[in-house]
């Protein structure tokens, strides 16, 4: 993959995933317990997911069209030891993961909330339960899963679904019977700034610096795109760079490969993308898959490299893989070392999974 982006004619006609901005979940709780949402935590406290319950409770069984629904997380630290928690994996401060698995009359419902590229976990990303100590929360599954469907609802906490490492918590169901209503699509709180439309690119609140920023990590995701379809447009085999990032070769996986870069590169070169500049988390960016094509960009993004491994212009291909027009992509996991062991343990979920397709586009280092 070149250093120097090729600049597509398409963009030299104009300049190119928080809680601030969301703001979908009620009011917090308090728990019983004190400093239930202590960020602070020792670098040596594991969490132990074996330990930690989860109870659901529902402040009512059967709701109206016009009623939110509301369920009640309370995370509990059974253990004798204190639990690290990751934080996007509770609903501490927002909903910022499909944390629930929600089926309607036994259908699975799909989750409408953002999805985010985020950079390596810190500290401040993670609490600390004491022994005996929970945490409560009350969030509005409206705001983030299908209801428009009529019908019996069961929620279980589902946060296994996303990283493993809390694939022993424990959770109860709950089950209500729900009236279909309109499925809003959301998006994120305003934010202080203006619009505006230069070429093929719409800026909301970003300044000229930005703007011409944005616009050049367009430029290097056009450019990775172009070079992945090329790629995959050779013979299908079992090369290097294919089984690193999508694991155990197939002509079914390459195909399935080779037609979400496809979309990816159409998407960048005759879709009216948005870029949003107003995002003030430490994530690299967000997008709301159903809501084609704008993508949000946070703080990790402005310092990230222009190429290479998490880069700008890789950020824009793992979030626009994530559009259900694009490839519909999940995040299963992040970071260059999550990608390749889910490539190895499951080719399926590498497959659907959008940093896999941003270090397959971002090829560093380089292999043929």
């Amino acid at each position: 993959m070149s250093k120097h982006p090729r600049v597509s004619s398409r963009w030299l006609a104009g300049w190119l995933v928080g809680a601030s901005l969301l703001g979908a979940c009620a009011a917090p709780e308090d728990s019983a317990q004190s400093g239930g949402d202590s960020q602070v935590a020792a670098p040596d406290v594991a969490a132990e997911a074996g330990n930690i319950s989860v109870s659901l409770s529902v402040p009512k069984a059967a709701l109206s069209a016009e009623e939110d629904v509301r369920v009640t997380v309370t995370l509990r630290n059974d253990g004798a030891r204190a639990a690290r928690l990751l934080k996007w994996h509770t609903p501490v401060e927002d909903v910022e993961e499909a944390l629930f698995d929600v089926t309607v009359d036994g259908q699975p419902v799909a989750f409408q909330g953002p999805h985010y590229k985020r950079p390596a976990p810190t500290a401040a990303d993670h609490l600390t339960l004491a022994p005996g100590e929970s945490l409560t929360r009350t969030v509005s599954l409206s705001d983030f899963y299908d209801l428009s469907r009529t019908g019996s609802y069961r929620v279980r906490y589902a946060a296994e679904l996303h990283g493993g490492a809390v694939a022993a918590f424990r959770s109860n169901d709950v089950e209500l019977w729900v009236e279909g209503r309109e499925n809003v699509q959301r998006e994120a709180a305003a934010a202080p700034g203006g619009t505006v439309t230069l070429g093929a690119v719409t800026y909301s609140k970003c300044d000229t610096t930005q703007q011409s920023t944005a616009l050049q990590a367009l430029n290097a995701a056009t450019t990775m795109a172009n070079d992945s379809v090329s790629y995959l447009n050779g013979t299908p085999s079992g090369t290097p760079r294919y089984t690193t990032w999508f694991g155990a070769f197939s002509s079914t996986g390459w195909n399935t490969a080779k037609t979400h870069f496809v979309a990816i590169k159409d998407a960048l070169d005759t879709k009216p993308i948005t870029i949003d500049c107003g995002c003030k988390k430490t994530y690299y960016a967000y997008v709301y898959p159903a809501q084609p094509y704008k993508i949000y960009v946070c703080k990790a993004f402005w310092s990230a490299p222009m190429t290479g491994t998490d880069s700008k212009g890789g950020t824009l291909i793992h979030e626009l893989s994530h559009f259900n027009a694009v490839a519909g992509t999940d995040d299963h996991v992040y970071g260059q070392s999550g990608a390749k062991s889910l490539a190895i343990s499951s080719p399926t979920q590498a497959l659907d999974n959008a940093d896999n397709h941003e270090y397959f586009a971002e090829n560093t280092p380089f292999l043929q």
